[in-house]
């Protein structure tokens, strides 16, 4: 399973939890049931699903601030999903280059958004990179 292949299942997973009110373990469980996935696929999975769910108030606390002339219910479901797991990785996955993370959330924005997703969260993601840039600074 590629790192992106991940995202998505970790996208699916977050869009259940929040849609349909599964637990994190099922929604994952869900997610990867035909993919075969390694330990460590589950771990990144795991990891980005139950980050992201836990930030949840902080990033979209972060989100809505950087983001102009707009509110979060007022986003689609889906781009939010992928606004949340893309700031979850610029700003707590410092293991994740911060162009890749930008590149993936935006990708995954494309494939389950609508027409200008991709652009819309390349826009606001891209407000964040300062940010992420000074969290992953060594101290």
């Amino acid at each position: 399973m590629t790192r992106h292949e991940a995202r998505e299942c970790a996208v699916q997973s977050l869009y259940q939890m929040d849609v349909g009110g599964s637990t994190a373990l099922a929604a994952i469980a869900y997610s990867v049931e035909e993919k075969r996935p390694s330990d460590a696929d589950l771990e990144f999975i795991r990891l980005l699903v139950e980050g992201t769910f836990q930030a949840q108030q902080e990033l979209d606390s972060i989100l809505e601030h950087h983001m102009e002339h707009w509110e979060l219910g007022r986003i689609g479901k889906t781009e939010l999903i992928v606004l949340r797991l893309g700031a979850f990785e610029l700003l707590h996955c410092p293991d994740t280059d911060i162009a890749v993370a930008m590149d993936e959330a935006v990708e995954l924005a494309k494939e389950y958004g609508a027409e200008t997703s991709g652009r819309f969260v390349n826009g606001v993601l891209s407000k964040l990179v300062e940010r992420a840039t000074e969290v992953r600074l060594p101290s």
